[in-house]
């Protein structure tokens, strides 16, 4: 016998009966008919809104609604002030998210407890640095108004990454680099002075970094292409370079001759040297004009006169890297090179400054003494008659025992008159000759007058010295270093250090009387 099969409708009818919540509601309604015709709307519409607070007080949180009534009738009745409503939640969907202190979050899902917990340097902190001797920041000791990226931002970690891989950026990127920002390049050469490996800047690095790309061995046609459009001039595309900072850089990995040549490229011979062989080989024309003719048609373009590379620039720094062997408040520094590079030398920075006299901030800091003959220190020949005279113009003892500051305030004097718009010197480090700054190249110093200026010898006479109303009457600024060198030596030496600060600042501002800018030591 077969079985039975249930056939189940796949879709069912709805119910023709309300639900008994529904049934319910309407009965209620039904009793209550009459309670409703009797009340006012007034009475229904606060009785409606009392029932909607409090059926979406879980949701929303409870809206304080209350009638309101006009300023003038309250006023006459005598009636409180309506309170001001509650704010709104923080969560959920009645408003934005707010943290502890009240700020709105920006949108989105609230970040993961994971994120909360990582420490805020946790990813700097990971960049090791260039040495562990090296304990500066990267905003210290550096020009102002030089462009630096926000510590831990994605640019300044870029940064490091690039200049801990430079050897091999600048071979991958060689075609990329000249197109980044100026601000960016400018950022790139303080980088690598400080986070490269070993962290100098060398003359090819400028090369990359300052001058259009040229074609290499081994390059792909891709990057050919690159080079077949045409750049423009180097001085007009570094327009904008006004910053420059060879930190550590200076007779180390670079001269002072190698960079003069590349920012300051020497004239090309205009004219062709004529010698006695080619006068007695040219053949002897009819006349003047078809002379004249012929030379017109060989002779060469004039070649234009190079521009510098950077016309703009403004902030530079020179300065060495600190000797910790010796004291720079009371000796000179002498450092050593590590590289093939002598020490910097000052009738190269002389040669340097009359190739650009438009610089108006410069760090010099941890230079030797200003001296034209270094090397003759110790240096002496004997005259004719006999006597032993010194060879050079500084001496053993020039400082020490004669107080004898000449050669060192010719060369300042020079300096000066060079770079007369000069507003911001950094000396950090050169403590061994600041007495140069304001001392006088004859005889000994004396004592300060009311005004603040040194009066020297029997009759006041006053010989060569600093001129800082003329030359460097727009310096604003000397950083000394005062605060780096007072945790260097015991109280009476940090005593000596403040005095020479506060000497020099009396000194200037003596000087200028009151007239043009304003003069700190700092």
């Amino acid at each position: 016998m077969p079985k039975k099969r249930l056939h189940f409708k796949q879709y069912s009818k709805p119910q023709s009966t309300a639900p008994a919540s529904l049934s319910s509601t309407a009965a209620g309604a039904g009793s209550h008919n009459g309670e409703s015709e009797s009340r006012g709307v007034n009475q229904l519409l606060a009785e409606m809104r009392r029932f909607g607070v409090n059926s979406n007080s879980n949701a929303q949180g409870a809206l304080d609604v209350r009638p309101t009534v006009p300023p003038v009738i309250r006023d006459i009745l005598q009636l409180p002030e309506t309170p001001a409503p509650r704010p709104r939640p923080g969560r959920g969907r009645g408003g934005p998210r707010v943290d502890a202190a009240g700020r709105r979050l920006p949108p989105g899902p609230a970040p993961p407890q994971s994120w909360l917990n990582r420490p805020a340097h946790g990813i700097v902190s990971t960049v090791p640095r260039q040495s562990d001797s090296d304990e500066r920041r990267l905003d210290q000791h550096m020009l102002p108004e030089l462009y630096l990226p926000a510590r831990g931002s994605l640019i300044d970690l870029t940064l490091r990454q690039f200049a801990h891989s430079w050897d091999f950026q600048r071979e991958y990127c060689h075609y990329y680099i000249y197109h980044l920002p100026t601000h960016l390049r400018e950022a790139l050469v303080a980088y690598l002075s400080i986070w490269r490996d070993p962290g100098h800047v060398t003359l090819a690095d400028l090369k990359a970094i300052l001058l259009p790309p040229q074609k290499q061995e081994g390059d792909e046609d891709e990057d050919v292409e690159l080079l077949e459009d045409e750049y423009l001039d180097p001085s007009i595309a570094n327009k904008d370079f006004r910053h420059l900072d060879l930190s550590h850089s200076i007779g180390t990995s670079l001269s002072l001759r190698e960079l003069t040549d590349l920012l300051f490229p020497p004239k090309p011979a205009a004219t062709k040297t004529i010698t006695a062989a080619s006068l007695h080989t040219a053949e002897l024309k009819e006349s003047w004009e078809d002379s004249a003719d012929e030379e017109d048609e060989h002779q060469p373009e004039t070649p234009s006169i190079p521009r510098p590379l950077l016309p703009n620039l403004t902030h530079l720094s020179l300065s060495l890297p600190p000797n910790p062997f010796a004291s720079s408040t009371f000796t000179s520094p002498h450092t050593t090179p590590t590289g093939n590079h002598p020490l910097p030398s000052w009738r190269h920075l002389l040669s340097f400054a009359s190739h650009h006299p438009t610089l108006t901030h410069l760090s010099l800091a941890n230079w030797p003494e200003p001296s034209l003959t270094p090397n003759a220190k110790y240096a002496s020949f004997v005259t004719d008659q006999g006597r032993r005279v010194q060879y050079g113009g500084t001496g053993p003892y020039s400082h020490s025992l004669d107080n004898d500051w000449s050669e060192a305030i010719l060369v300042l004097r020079r300096l000066s008159r060079a770079w007369y718009r000069l507003e911001w010197l950094d000396l950090r480090g050169c403590g061994g000759w600041w007495e140069a700054l304001w001392g006088v190249s004859r005889g000994p110093m004396g004592d300060l007058d009311q005004d603040g200026v040194e009066t020297h010898g029997e009759g006041g006479e006053v010989g060569d010295r600093v001129d800082w109303r003329v030359d460097w009457g727009k310096v604003e600024t000397v950083v000394l270093g005062l605060e780096e060198e007072r945790g260097k030596f015991p109280v009476d030496g940090v005593e000596e250090v403040v005095e020479k600060g506060k000497r020099l600042e009396r000194h200037v501002r003596g000087v200028r009387k009151g007239r043009g800018r304003w003069f700190a030591v700092c």
